[in-house]
């Protein structure tokens, strides 16, 4: 299993556009085969950072993730082009 979250941060004039392209992203990556889990939030107290929780089943899925149309589309040529920041933390469960 391979979880992550992505961290970015936007102009607080894009929120709304920013929002609308996270719930095309989000449904689209959703019907992947391997995701697991895919879950945008903004984050409380800072009203121009999205977090993103992401799980797939392996890298092979989370890489078809990075190759698909709608991670170009809506992330690549949407999400990217706005952003003024962006880190991701890989995380290990517990065991």
């Amino acid at each position: 299993m391979i979880s992550f979250t992505v961290r970015m941060k936007f102009a607080q004039e894009d929120r709304a556009e920013i929002a609308e392209i996270l719930r095309a992203l989000t449904t689209a990556s959703r019907q992947e085969p391997g995701c697991v889990s895919y879950i945008p939030h903004w984050v409380q107290g800072d009203p121009c950072t999205v977090l993103i929780y992401e799980q797939y089943e392996d890298g092979k899925a989370e890489e078809a993730h990075r190759q698909s149309a709608h991670f170009k589309k809506f992330a690549v040529a949407g999400l990217y082009q706005k952003m003024l920041e962006r880190s991701r933390e890989d995380l290990a469960a517990l065991d």
